[in-house]
């Protein structure tokens, strides 16, 4: 039998609460496909910063560079500033291994009431910079409590960065409808952006001519290229969802608009993201979008579902491609019945009852088989 090694990090909050029928579904979608998945828990995060002063050991990275892949539930939690929390432990694992790629599926699935009157058929794939941007180490904070403090904060951008980012975003594209938009904001930051608008152009140039010069029966069409500033983007995500396809965008860009994009698509509790290394040196990390949610943790009310989704991008990652496409049917159809959604997908499920729903379709997908 196939076997993956999965390092778990529950984290924080509702962390805790929604890893574990996520593995249930793993372990259930692995009997039927012939794999297993060996975990190894972490009880990294808030709780241990409060106890020891880390969010995790010194040699934690060399521990999670064993993992074939990393499922992480949330960091984060009231008495630790989040700063502390995220460079503690996510942002060093993100850097570490080179997850250079955060990648955003954005669904609306038929059921699911959102907050716009028509959204069905949006089907959005951001492709966000993960490792640098605006989300970088260089800059300081001086004066501390007098009239005179200041803080600075420089975005690092390089052609490497850009162009990999860019390069993966097209990929991803060519396996879609070839639609490709780069959010900027060139009008109003003068340096970093016509830098980034500079480099994708010509990644893209680049990418549709080697393609073009290598005709066959499976090559791609030529990628549409269109640049949008990121106030507008987001205005005419609102408005449009369904003209998007894929977006690429840097670091803090990503950031938002995939928060944005989710909420339209019903609740930012279904979002999953991967942090991937495409090169697959170093393992990558699943995780839901949705944060340690503080103020439901305890009361057995998340909504399981964006960590289901996160570990299905992770067996698609590790090559279970049928195992993971099992997983989204059984996802759709329980979001399709209100009875098996949590509340805020506007059901009466609670955590239990819509993880049980979900292996209860995966069990009866085996049965029919």
């Amino acid at each position: 039998m196939r076997s993956h090694r999965i390092a778990l990090i529950p984290g924080d909050g509702i962390g805790t609460e929604v890893v574990p029928p996520a593995c249930a579904v793993l372990d259930t979608v692995g009997q039927r496909h012939g794999f297993r998945l060996d975990y190894t828990e972490y009880d990294w995060g808030c709780a241990r910063y409060a106890a020891t002063g880390t969010m995790m050991p010194d040699d934690g990275l060399h521990q999670l560079s064993t993992a074939d892949a990393i499922l992480l539930g949330a960091v984060g939690y009231p008495g630790v500033p989040d700063h502390i929390s995220l460079w503690g432990l996510l942002i060093p694992i993100r850097r570490t291994f080179d997850q250079y790629v955060n990648l955003r599926p954005i669904t609306v699935f038929d059921g699911v009431p959102g907050p716009l009157r028509d959204a069905t058929g949006t089907d959005i794939v951001i492709v966000r910079e993960n490792v640098e941007g605006e989300y970088s180490t260089v800059g300081e904070r001086t004066h501390t409590g007098t009239p005179h403090e200041q803080a600075t904060q420089q975005s690092l951008f390089t052609r490497q960065g850009i162009e990999r980012i860019t390069r993966y975003a097209l990929d991803t594209a060519a396996t879609r409808r070839h639609h490709l938009t780069s959010a900027t904001k060139s009008n109003g930051i003068i340096h970093t952006m016509p830098f980034w608008d500079d480099v994708v152009t010509h990644t893209v140039t680049t990418w549709n001519e080697q393609h073009a010069t290598h005709p066959s029966a499976s090559a791609p069409p030529q990628i549409q290229l269109h640049s949008e500033h990121i106030d507008a983007l987001a205005a005419k995500l609102v408005l449009n969802p369904r003209d998007y396809d894929v977006i690429v965008a840097s670091n803090l860009f990503g950031d938002i608009l995939s928060d944005l994009a989710a909420a339209l698509a019903g609740s930012i509790g279904i979002a999953p993201a991967g942090n991937i290394n495409p090169s697959r040196r170093f393992p990558s990390m699943f995780e839901p979008v949705h944060g340690s949610a503080p103020d439901i943790a305890g009361r057995g009310v998340a909504n399981p579902l964006g960590t289901v989704w996160a570990a299905s991008m992770m067996l698609d990652h590790l090559g279970e491609h049928d195992a993971a496409a099992e997983i989204i049917s059984a996802m759709t159809a329980v979001v399709a019945d209100p009875s098996s959604r949590t509340a805020d997908l506007a059901g009466t499920a609670n955590t239990r009852q819509c993880a049980l729903a979900v292996i209860a379709h995966l069990t009866a997908m085996g049965s029919r088989a």
